[in-house]
Protein backbone atom coordinates (compact mmCIF):
# COMPACT_ATOMS: atom_id res chain seq x y z
CA UNK A 1 0.00 0.00 0.00
CA UNK A 2 1.33 3.43 -0.93
CA UNK A 3 1.76 5.76 2.06
CA UNK A 4 1.11 9.35 1.04
CA UNK A 5 2.99 12.18 2.71
CA UNK A 6 0.87 14.52 4.80
CA UNK A 7 2.60 17.54 3.33
CA UNK A 8 1.11 19.56 0.49
CA UNK A 9 3.09 19.19 -2.73
CA UNK A 10 3.06 19.80 -6.45
CA UNK A 11 5.88 19.47 -8.97
CA UNK A 12 6.74 19.64 -12.64
CA UNK A 13 9.87 17.59 -11.95
CA UNK A 14 8.37 14.15 -11.32
CA UNK A 15 9.56 12.81 -14.66
CA UNK A 16 6.09 11.41 -15.44
CA UNK A 17 4.49 11.80 -18.84
CA UNK A 18 2.35 14.92 -19.13
CA UNK A 19 -1.15 15.17 -20.60
CA UNK A 20 -2.21 18.69 -21.64
CA UNK A 21 -5.92 19.34 -22.19
CA UNK A 22 -7.05 22.46 -24.05
CA UNK A 23 -10.81 23.22 -24.01
CA UNK A 24 -11.96 25.57 -26.78
CA UNK A 25 -15.19 27.39 -27.60
CA UNK A 26 -15.20 28.63 -31.21
CA UNK A 27 -16.81 31.73 -32.65
CA UNK A 28 -19.74 31.06 -34.95
CA UNK A 29 -18.52 30.46 -38.51
CA UNK A 30 -14.87 30.02 -37.45
CA UNK A 31 -14.68 26.24 -37.82
CA UNK A 32 -12.88 26.05 -41.19
CA UNK A 33 -10.37 28.70 -40.17
CA UNK A 34 -9.79 26.89 -36.87
CA UNK A 35 -9.05 23.60 -38.65
CA UNK A 36 -6.48 25.35 -40.85
CA UNK A 37 -4.84 26.90 -37.80
CA UNK A 38 -4.84 23.57 -35.98
CA UNK A 39 -3.09 21.84 -38.88
CA UNK A 40 -0.37 24.50 -38.83
CA UNK A 41 -0.02 24.16 -35.05
CA UNK A 42 0.03 20.35 -35.21
CA UNK A 43 2.83 20.27 -37.76
CA UNK A 44 4.89 22.78 -35.78
CA UNK A 45 4.40 21.13 -32.39
CA UNK A 46 5.18 17.66 -33.77
CA UNK A 47 8.83 18.72 -34.21
CA UNK A 48 9.23 20.08 -30.66
CA UNK A 49 11.53 17.91 -28.52
CA UNK A 50 9.58 15.97 -25.89
CA UNK A 51 6.26 16.03 -27.75
CA UNK A 52 4.64 12.61 -28.28
CA UNK A 53 1.24 13.10 -29.93
CA UNK A 54 -1.92 15.21 -30.24
CA UNK A 55 -5.64 14.47 -30.52
CA UNK A 56 -8.37 16.80 -31.80
CA UNK A 57 -11.94 16.15 -30.61
CA UNK A 58 -15.29 17.84 -31.26
CA UNK A 59 -18.24 17.76 -28.85
CA UNK A 60 -21.18 15.58 -29.92
CA UNK A 61 -23.51 17.83 -27.89
CA UNK A 62 -22.26 21.31 -28.83
CA UNK A 63 -20.30 21.46 -32.13
CA UNK A 64 -18.73 24.81 -31.19
CA UNK A 65 -16.86 23.10 -28.35
CA UNK A 66 -13.55 21.41 -29.19
CA UNK A 67 -10.87 19.60 -27.25
CA UNK A 68 -7.15 19.32 -28.03
CA UNK A 69 -5.10 16.87 -25.98
CA UNK A 70 -1.34 16.53 -26.27
CA UNK A 71 1.04 14.12 -24.62
CA UNK A 72 4.63 14.97 -23.63
CA UNK A 73 7.54 12.96 -22.29
CA UNK A 74 7.46 15.10 -19.13
CA UNK A 75 6.45 18.57 -17.96
CA UNK A 76 9.92 20.03 -18.52
CA UNK A 77 9.95 20.08 -22.36
CA UNK A 78 6.33 21.25 -22.44
CA UNK A 79 7.04 24.22 -20.17
CA UNK A 80 10.12 25.11 -22.23
CA UNK A 81 7.92 25.17 -25.34
CA UNK A 82 5.10 27.03 -23.56
CA UNK A 83 7.45 29.80 -22.43
CA UNK A 84 9.12 30.28 -25.82
CA UNK A 85 8.56 33.12 -28.28
CA UNK A 86 8.00 30.42 -30.91
CA UNK A 87 4.97 29.17 -28.98
CA UNK A 88 3.57 32.70 -28.75
CA UNK A 89 3.84 33.09 -32.53
CA UNK A 90 2.45 29.61 -33.24
CA UNK A 91 -0.76 30.03 -31.22
CA UNK A 92 -1.38 33.67 -32.16
CA UNK A 93 -3.70 32.81 -35.13
CA UNK A 94 -5.84 30.74 -32.79
CA UNK A 95 -7.12 33.83 -30.97
CA UNK A 96 -9.13 34.97 -34.01
CA UNK A 97 -11.11 31.70 -34.00
CA UNK A 98 -11.68 31.03 -30.33
CA UNK A 99 -14.11 32.75 -27.98
CA UNK A 100 -12.80 31.09 -24.83
CA UNK A 101 -10.08 28.63 -23.83
CA UNK A 102 -9.04 26.71 -20.76
CA UNK A 103 -5.79 24.79 -20.40
CA UNK A 104 -5.31 21.92 -17.94
CA UNK A 105 -2.15 19.88 -17.29
CA UNK A 106 -1.93 16.45 -15.69
CA UNK A 107 0.82 13.97 -14.85
CA UNK A 108 0.06 10.47 -16.16
CA UNK A 109 0.03 8.14 -13.14
CA UNK A 110 -1.44 4.98 -14.67
CA UNK A 111 -1.91 3.79 -18.23
CA UNK A 112 -4.55 1.08 -18.58
CA UNK A 113 -4.61 1.02 -22.36
CA UNK A 114 -3.38 -1.52 -24.89
CA UNK A 115 -0.50 -2.85 -22.79
CA UNK A 116 -2.82 -4.04 -20.01
CA UNK A 117 -4.44 -7.44 -20.52
CA UNK A 118 -8.20 -7.67 -19.82
CA UNK A 119 -8.93 -8.38 -16.18
CA UNK A 120 -5.42 -7.51 -14.96
CA UNK A 121 -4.45 -4.69 -12.63
CA UNK A 122 -2.74 -1.64 -14.09
CA UNK A 123 0.99 -1.30 -13.69
CA UNK A 124 2.02 0.17 -10.32
CA UNK A 125 2.60 3.89 -10.10
CA UNK A 126 6.29 4.75 -10.66
CA UNK A 127 7.89 6.36 -7.63
CA UNK A 128 8.64 9.53 -9.63
CA UNK A 129 4.94 10.04 -10.34
CA UNK A 130 3.34 8.98 -7.06
CA UNK A 131 0.18 10.90 -6.19
CA UNK A 132 0.69 14.12 -4.27
CA UNK A 133 -1.56 15.70 -1.65
CA UNK A 134 -3.08 19.03 -2.68
CA UNK A 135 -4.87 21.79 -0.80
CA UNK A 136 -7.15 23.11 -3.55
CA UNK A 137 -5.00 26.23 -4.00
CA UNK A 138 -3.44 27.30 -7.32
CA UNK A 139 -0.29 29.42 -7.23
CA UNK A 140 0.67 31.68 -10.11
CA UNK A 141 2.94 34.66 -10.67
CA UNK A 142 3.62 37.42 -13.16
CA UNK A 143 6.97 39.14 -13.66
CA UNK A 144 7.93 42.18 -15.69
CA UNK A 145 10.58 44.88 -15.68
CA UNK A 146 10.15 48.63 -15.37
CA UNK A 147 12.32 51.40 -16.74
CA UNK A 148 15.43 52.06 -14.61
CA UNK A 149 14.84 55.09 -12.43
CA UNK A 150 11.11 54.44 -12.05
CA UNK A 151 11.43 51.86 -9.27
CA UNK A 152 10.29 54.18 -6.44
CA UNK A 153 7.24 55.38 -8.36
CA UNK A 154 6.29 51.81 -9.29
CA UNK A 155 6.69 50.60 -5.70
CA UNK A 156 4.38 53.39 -4.51
CA UNK A 157 1.73 52.45 -7.08
CA UNK A 158 1.91 48.74 -6.22
CA UNK A 159 1.67 49.40 -2.48
CA UNK A 160 -1.32 51.70 -2.76
CA UNK A 161 -3.84 49.92 -5.00
CA UNK A 162 -7.24 48.84 -3.69
CA UNK A 163 -7.51 45.09 -3.15
CA UNK A 164 -10.21 43.38 -5.25
CA UNK A 165 -13.01 41.49 -3.49
CA UNK A 166 -11.78 38.08 -2.41
CA UNK A 167 -14.90 36.21 -3.49
CA UNK A 168 -14.99 35.42 -7.21
CA UNK A 169 -17.92 32.99 -7.25
CA UNK A 170 -19.28 30.10 -5.18
CA UNK A 171 -16.22 27.97 -5.95
CA UNK A 172 -13.39 30.46 -6.40
CA UNK A 173 -11.72 32.86 -3.98
CA UNK A 174 -8.59 34.98 -3.89
CA UNK A 175 -6.52 33.94 -0.88
CA UNK A 176 -3.32 35.97 -1.01
CA UNK A 177 -1.41 38.41 -3.20
CA UNK A 178 2.28 39.17 -2.60
CA UNK A 179 4.23 41.83 -4.52
CA UNK A 180 8.03 42.02 -4.59
CA UNK A 181 10.72 43.97 -6.43
CA UNK A 182 14.38 43.23 -7.13
CA UNK A 183 16.02 46.18 -8.86
CA UNK A 184 13.66 47.01 -11.72
CA UNK A 185 11.99 43.57 -11.77
CA UNK A 186 8.49 43.15 -10.32
CA UNK A 187 7.00 39.81 -9.23
CA UNK A 188 3.32 39.51 -8.36
CA UNK A 189 2.42 36.14 -6.81
CA UNK A 190 -1.18 35.08 -6.17
CA UNK A 191 -2.85 32.18 -4.39
CA UNK A 192 -6.30 31.21 -5.65
CA UNK A 193 -8.70 28.71 -4.17
CA UNK A 194 -10.66 27.25 -7.11
CA UNK A 195 -10.45 28.32 -10.76
CA UNK A 196 -7.32 30.37 -11.53
CA UNK A 197 -8.61 31.66 -14.89
CA UNK A 198 -11.88 32.85 -13.32
CA UNK A 199 -9.92 34.59 -10.57
CA UNK A 200 -7.58 36.35 -13.01
CA UNK A 201 -10.55 37.58 -15.06
CA UNK A 202 -12.24 38.77 -11.87
CA UNK A 203 -9.17 40.75 -10.86
CA UNK A 204 -8.71 42.26 -14.34
CA UNK A 205 -12.29 43.59 -14.27
CA UNK A 206 -11.90 45.54 -11.01
CA UNK A 207 -11.75 49.33 -11.51
CA UNK A 208 -8.94 49.73 -8.98
CA UNK A 209 -6.80 47.11 -10.69
CA UNK A 210 -7.48 48.56 -14.14
CA UNK A 211 -6.46 52.00 -12.87
CA UNK A 212 -3.26 50.53 -11.41
CA UNK A 213 -2.37 48.78 -14.68
CA UNK A 214 -2.94 51.99 -16.66
CA UNK A 215 -0.77 53.93 -14.19
CA UNK A 216 2.01 51.34 -14.62
CA UNK A 217 2.02 51.56 -18.42
CA UNK A 218 4.42 54.56 -18.77
CA UNK A 219 6.96 52.81 -16.53
CA UNK A 220 7.07 49.42 -18.30
CA UNK A 221 10.05 48.40 -20.41
CA UNK A 222 7.74 46.34 -22.64
CA UNK A 223 5.06 48.53 -24.23
CA UNK A 224 1.44 47.39 -24.00
CA UNK A 225 -2.00 48.73 -24.85
CA UNK A 226 -4.62 47.33 -22.48
CA UNK A 227 -7.33 48.62 -24.80
CA UNK A 228 -6.07 46.23 -27.48
CA UNK A 229 -6.90 42.61 -26.50
CA UNK A 230 -4.04 41.23 -28.62
CA UNK A 231 -1.49 43.57 -27.01
CA UNK A 232 -2.74 42.83 -23.49
CA UNK A 233 -2.78 39.07 -24.17
CA UNK A 234 0.77 39.17 -25.51
CA UNK A 235 2.05 41.09 -22.48
CA UNK A 236 0.48 38.78 -19.90
CA UNK A 237 1.53 35.68 -21.84
CA UNK A 238 5.16 36.81 -21.74
CA UNK A 239 4.86 37.92 -18.11
CA UNK A 240 3.51 34.58 -16.86
CA UNK A 241 5.82 32.93 -14.32
CA UNK A 242 4.55 29.37 -13.76
CA UNK A 243 4.84 27.57 -10.43
CA UNK A 244 6.97 24.51 -11.20
CA UNK A 245 7.23 23.22 -7.63
CA UNK A 246 5.40 23.78 -4.37
CA UNK A 247 5.77 22.04 -1.04
CA UNK A 248 4.38 22.83 2.43
CA UNK A 249 4.63 21.03 5.73
CA UNK A 250 0.84 20.92 6.15
CA UNK A 251 -1.22 22.01 9.12
CA UNK A 252 -1.77 25.56 10.39
CA UNK A 253 0.84 28.19 9.63
CA UNK A 254 2.95 29.14 12.70
CA UNK A 255 2.37 32.70 13.88
CA UNK A 256 6.01 33.73 13.57
CA UNK A 257 6.18 32.77 9.88
CA UNK A 258 7.25 35.42 7.37
CA UNK A 259 7.00 35.33 3.57
CA UNK A 260 10.09 36.11 1.52
CA UNK A 261 10.98 36.02 -2.19
CA UNK A 262 14.45 35.26 -3.54
CA UNK A 263 15.52 36.06 -7.10
CA UNK A 264 17.89 33.67 -8.91
CA UNK A 265 19.00 34.89 -12.38
CA UNK A 266 20.20 31.71 -14.10
CA UNK A 267 22.83 31.43 -16.79
CA UNK A 268 21.54 30.88 -20.31
CA UNK A 269 19.84 27.50 -20.49
CA UNK A 270 20.27 26.74 -16.77
CA UNK A 271 16.87 27.85 -15.43
CA UNK A 272 15.35 24.37 -15.22
CA UNK A 273 18.43 22.87 -13.55
CA UNK A 274 18.44 25.70 -11.01
CA UNK A 275 14.72 25.32 -10.26
CA UNK A 276 15.18 21.57 -9.85
CA UNK A 277 18.07 22.10 -7.40
CA UNK A 278 15.94 24.39 -5.22
CA UNK A 279 12.98 22.01 -5.39
CA UNK A 280 15.03 19.08 -4.10
CA UNK A 281 16.30 21.19 -1.18
CA UNK A 282 12.81 22.30 -0.19
CA UNK A 283 11.39 18.77 -0.38
CA UNK A 284 13.85 17.79 2.34
CA UNK A 285 13.51 21.02 4.33
CA UNK A 286 9.77 20.80 5.00
CA UNK A 287 10.10 17.18 6.12
CA UNK A 288 12.61 18.21 8.82
CA UNK A 289 10.80 19.17 12.07
CA UNK A 290 13.77 21.36 13.04
CA UNK A 291 13.71 23.31 9.76
CA UNK A 292 12.34 26.89 9.86
CA UNK A 293 11.09 26.51 6.27
CA UNK A 294 7.36 25.73 6.35
CA UNK A 295 6.52 26.20 2.66
CA UNK A 296 8.17 27.02 -0.64
CA UNK A 297 7.06 27.72 -4.20
CA UNK A 298 9.55 27.79 -7.06
CA UNK A 299 8.47 29.83 -10.08
CA UNK A 300 10.41 29.53 -13.32
CA UNK A 301 10.23 30.93 -16.82
CA UNK A 302 13.25 30.29 -19.01
CA UNK A 303 16.22 31.60 -17.00
CA UNK A 304 14.21 33.65 -14.50
CA UNK A 305 13.76 31.72 -11.25
CA UNK A 306 11.96 33.09 -8.18
CA UNK A 307 11.54 31.16 -4.94
CA UNK A 308 8.77 32.20 -2.57
CA UNK A 309 9.59 30.80 0.86
CA UNK A 310 7.76 30.91 4.20
CA UNK A 311 10.18 30.85 7.14
CA UNK A 312 9.70 30.81 10.91
CA UNK A 313 11.79 33.48 12.57
CA UNK A 314 14.61 35.49 10.95
CA UNK A 315 15.44 34.65 7.34
CA UNK A 316 19.18 34.67 8.03
CA UNK A 317 19.06 32.28 11.00
CA UNK A 318 20.17 29.51 8.62
CA UNK A 319 21.28 31.36 5.48
CA UNK A 320 22.22 28.26 3.46
CA UNK A 321 18.81 26.72 4.11
CA UNK A 322 17.07 30.00 3.29
CA UNK A 323 18.94 30.11 -0.04
CA UNK A 324 18.07 26.48 -0.77
CA UNK A 325 21.67 25.27 -0.75
CA UNK A 326 22.19 23.70 2.68
CA UNK A 327 24.41 20.65 2.39
CA UNK A 328 27.71 19.63 0.89
CA UNK A 329 28.71 21.33 -2.40
CA UNK A 330 25.22 22.77 -3.05
CA UNK A 331 26.43 26.38 -2.82
CA UNK A 332 29.06 25.60 -5.46
CA UNK A 333 26.42 24.03 -7.72
CA UNK A 334 24.20 27.10 -7.28
CA UNK A 335 27.07 29.42 -8.17
CA UNK A 336 27.74 27.49 -11.39
CA UNK A 337 24.10 27.92 -12.42
CA UNK A 338 23.74 31.62 -11.54
CA UNK A 339 24.45 34.37 -14.04
CA UNK A 340 25.37 36.83 -11.28
CA UNK A 341 27.80 34.67 -9.30
CA UNK A 342 30.91 36.55 -10.42
CA UNK A 343 32.38 37.15 -6.94
CA UNK A 344 33.13 33.56 -6.01
CA UNK A 345 31.29 30.76 -4.28
CA UNK A 346 29.90 31.68 -0.83
CA UNK A 347 31.32 29.20 1.67
CA UNK A 348 31.36 30.85 5.10
CA UNK A 349 28.20 31.81 6.98
CA UNK A 350 29.00 35.52 6.53
CA UNK A 351 29.42 35.07 2.76
CA UNK A 352 26.17 33.10 2.57
CA UNK A 353 24.35 35.82 4.52
CA UNK A 354 25.60 38.54 2.15
CA UNK A 355 24.65 36.35 -0.81
CA UNK A 356 21.20 35.88 0.74
CA UNK A 357 20.63 39.63 1.09
CA UNK A 358 21.64 40.19 -2.52
CA UNK A 359 19.08 37.59 -3.62
CA UNK A 360 16.19 38.72 -1.43
CA UNK A 361 13.49 40.73 -3.17
CA UNK A 362 11.97 43.77 -1.48
CA UNK A 363 8.48 43.11 -0.16
CA UNK A 364 6.08 45.78 -1.44
CA UNK A 365 2.81 44.34 -0.13
CA UNK A 366 1.48 41.01 1.13
CA UNK A 367 -2.31 40.90 1.35
CA UNK A 368 -4.40 38.01 2.63
CA UNK A 369 -8.13 37.67 2.17
CA UNK A 370 -10.18 37.80 5.38
CA UNK A 371 -10.92 34.40 6.85
CA UNK A 372 -14.23 32.94 5.70
CA UNK A 373 -16.98 32.79 8.25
Amino acid sequence: MTILSERISQSAFDGARLRVVLLLDLYEGAQNRFLEVYEHMRRRVSSVPGHIRDELCQSIENPSQWLITSEWESATPFLAWLNSEEHVATVQPLHGCVRDTRSLRFSVLRDTGRDSAPGTDPAPVPIASAPRRGDGVVRHALTFTVKPGSEAAVAKLLAGYASPPARVDDKTRLRRTSLFMHGNRVVRAVEVEGDLLAALRHVAQQPGVRALEEALNPHLEQDRDLGDPASARMFFTRAALPAVHHVASGGPEPRDTGRHALFYPAKDGCGTALARLLARQDEAAVDDPASPVTASTVFQRDDVVVRLVDVRGPLDARPALALGVEGSHKAAVLARLLDSAKDGVPTTEDELTRFLWRSEMRLITDRRAPAQA
